[in-house]
């Protein structure tokens, strides 16, 4: 089996993401070229609330309204590999005791997935997760660049929240009264 994600394919994904300034559009961007890439049923990137224990549905290819609004999807100890940052593949999601709701996956007809943690250093902030029919035979390198360009995608996911609290610091330092501001500006 070879590779199907080619070093070109990898340069032009890096450089998107570096290169993006509108976070959902290269979101959405990166799961439709996983989804043609893989020839795969569908692709979903969902961010985690470290408060909730849940995943949230930022993006998704190829997967229907129906499924993406099934139920929350929760992370307990059944994740363990997913909280030690580690791709997870669930061949059997029917019967496998970590899916939550496998109903609703035959229903979709998805027999298998590949969750890849989206980390920014050691925190993960959640995941890319591909849907297929058929038991996933990915070859190594495919899983290293799925990987990498998730971390790649950690830092953009870090600094954008970075950029979103400095831009509310600065319209809370603007309406506060003048006398107040005394001193803080060189």
């Amino acid at each position: 089996m070879e590779p199907k994600f080619t070093f070109g394919a990898f340069k032009t994904i890096s450089r998107a993401i570096s290169t993006y300034e509108d976070l959902n559009l290269l979101i959405n961007h990166f799961a439709e070229g996983l989804v043609r890439t893989f020839k795969i049923k569908g692709c979903c990137i969902m961010l985690y609330d470290e408060r909730e224990k849940q995943l949230f549905q930022v993006a998704s290819c190829g997967i229907s309204m129906e499924y993406l609004t099934k139920g929350p999807v929760f992370l307990d100890d059944r994740f363990y590999d997913f909280k030690k940052g580690e791709p997870v593949i669930i061949e059997d999601l029917e019967h496998d005791p970590r899916v939550q709701y496998p109903e609703a996956a035959k229903k979709e007809n998805i027999n298998a997935l590949l969750s890849v943690p989206i980390k920014y250093k050691d925190a993960i902030l959640g995941i890319v997760r591909l849907y297929h029919h058929e038991a996933f035979n990915i070859h190594a390198e495919d899983l290293d660049s799925i990987k990498v360009i998730s971390r790649q995608l950690g830092l953009v996911i870090e600094n954008n929240g970075y950029l979103n609290f400095i831009e509310k610091l600065k319209a809370a330092m603007e309406s506060l009264p003048l006398r107040m501001l005394t001193g803080l500006h060189p």
